[in-house]
């Protein structure tokens, strides 16, 4: 198994929690453990660890640096934001920073967590989790169950000969906690504790339980059950405690090495998207094969959203856990504001998909979301192409169609692209249409509607009239002005076409818009 590189630990815990300033090494030096600095022993040769500058002040942490490098240290993590950045890159070290009010045993325990973690899908470290159900059991004496904070089961103990009961059979089978209105009072009281509690049987036939909230740094990652038949060991509650420290560290790794495997997920798809990735061995890694789509969904930025970049993530999270629900592993990346999701197929379940992740994303967040679904394409080597649909889909989306397939959409994402093509040249910009534009600004006309509407009309005096909502000889005479003062000869076929285009893409006038 690879080691941990400075570059995975960040994709984990950079950002708010561990901010890097510099990293003379590169990114792919090892980081193989994380050490708390003590000022009353020597520091330890330990090459390829982070050295965490306990006690001493990020302004004056320069010595520390210059011992960390001599040591082989892989880099030191101060505590505020003006560490010294120079004497870092001088001696080849990387420098680190967490908050000012950030506990040093919490930033211990995050990036030992961090270290530890590896690539791994969904459900990664339950072994782990099974061995420490076991190894609490036979500790305290009592049949063992690890909660996560929804009190789904995660592992549970297999020591023969301790006595279970029917809450605990149940469990098992489906893996959820039976819900009452009891043990929601029982977990009430659990998680407002600090230390092990004793907690009654619901039932003359269940058996009473000794319990214990996991906590790191103050989130509650989960909880551990006992029963108690009534042969827990004498020092239960003690065993338990530290039972629960160690599933902390477990769940941490567990949650950083998903973590990790959804970044380089995440980082593969944004190289699928833009071209630069190989498509074949793409898809082995994401596990797509067949038929895909992309979807692109995006804040609507009609609306104020205070916050844009953290609500943006939001939204990354909501994508991620409904498509992973429906799919499992999933990848999704977020790329200049915009939420991608590869969909596998059938296709016809991803417009529905996506209506209802717009629809929570819209509720969760409390601003509305729009999705653009791209083609159904072959297999991922086309994804290039579903993406860019899934763009174009976006730009032409409004409240009253906040989710729609390119499809459904084409005639409007057509005009889109051919505007943006047409705009690229000038030969194709030049023409009459602009001195339309120009005699109506100055003369206060609308020759440039008038021609719209008669074109869409099929040029059709009645037609256009009425959606002018004039008389005939109105557009009649507005014609006549068109060939006289700007000089176009409405009877060439090939011009009335072109003046129509340009109209109707460059200056984005329709019959529509010019309906009163």
């Amino acid at each position: 198994m690879d080691a941990c590189t400075l570059g995975d630990l960040l994709d984990i815990v950079g950002g708010p929690s561990v901010r890097l300033h510099t990293a003379p090494a590169g990114l792919t030096v090892p980081v193989t453990e994380a050490l708390l600095y003590d000022a009353h022993a020597p520091l330890p040769r330990r090459p390829g660890a982070l050295l965490l500058a306990v006690g001493v002040r990020a302004a004056a942490a320069g010595p520390l640096v210059r011992a960390a490098a001599e040591a082989g240290l892989t880099g030191v993590v101060v505590r505020g934001a003006d560490g010294p950045v120079g004497e870092a890159e001088t001696h080849g070290i990387a420098l680190l920073s967490v908050d000012e009010d950030a506990a040093w045993h919490h930033v211990h325990l995050l990036l030992a967590s961090a270290i530890g973690a590896r690539p791994a899908a969904p459900g990664s470290g339950l072994g782990d989790l099974f061995a420490l159900a076991d190894a609490i059991a036979a500790g305290v004496g009592g049949a063992t169950a690890i909660e996560d904070p929804r009190q789904r089961l995660l592992a549970y103990s297999t020591v023969a000969g301790q006595p279970v009961d029917e809450d605990r059979r149940q469990g098992i089978l489906g893996l959820q906690v039976p819900a009452s209105a009891e043990n929601t009072e029982q977990y009430r009281t659990l998680f407002a504790a600090e230390r092990p509690v004793r907690l009654p049987a619901l039932s003359e036939a269940d058996l009473p339980r000794l319990a214990m909230a996991v906590r790191a740094g103050g989130e509650t990652l989960g909880s551990v059950w006992v029963i108690d038949g009534g042969t827990l060991a004498p020092d239960a509650e003690e065993t338990l405690a530290q039972g629960a420290a160690t599933a902390a560290l477990l769940l941490l790794r567990a949650r950083a090495a998903q973590e990790l495997a959804r970044h380089q997920s995440g980082d593969l798809l944004r190289r699928l998207l833009d071209g630069t990735a190989d498509a074949p061995a793409a898809a082995v890694r994401l596990g797509v094969e067949g038929e895909v789509r992309v979807v692109a969904f995006a804040l609507d930025t009609t609306t104020s959203v205070p916050d844009a970049e953290r609500t943006a993530l939001r939204l990354l999270d909501v994508v991620r856990l409904q498509c992973e629900a429906r799919y499992g592993r999933h990848a999704c990346v977020l790329v200049d504001g915009v939420v991608y999701a590869l969909l596998p197929g059938p296709g016809a379940r991803h417009r529905p998909l996506a209506e209802d992740i717009v629809r929570r994303a819209g509720q969760a967040l409390r601003v509305p979301v729009r999705a653009g679904l791209g083609e159904l394409v072959p297999d991922v080597s086309e994804v290039v192409g579903s993406r860019a649909d899934a763009d174009l889909v976006l730009r032409v989306l409004d409240p009253e169609r906040p989710v729609a397939t390119v499809d459904e959409v084409r005639p409007r994402v057509t005009l889109l692209r051919l505007a943006e093509v047409l705009g690229e040249r000038r030969e194709l910009t030049a023409g009459a249409w602009q001195r339309v534009l120009a005699y109506d600004a100055g003369h206060g006309t609308e020759y440039a509607r008038t021609l719209v509407c008669w074109f869409d009309a099929g040029c059709d005096m009645a037609g256009a009239a009425e959606l002018l909502a004039v008389h005939p000889n109105t557009c009649r005479y507005r014609l006549r002005q068109v060939r006289q003062h700007v000089g176009i000869d409405l009877a060439d076929p090939d011009e009335r076409l072109v003046l129509w285009l340009q109209l109707r893409v460059l200056a984005g006038l329709s019959a529509a818009r010019a309906t009163p």
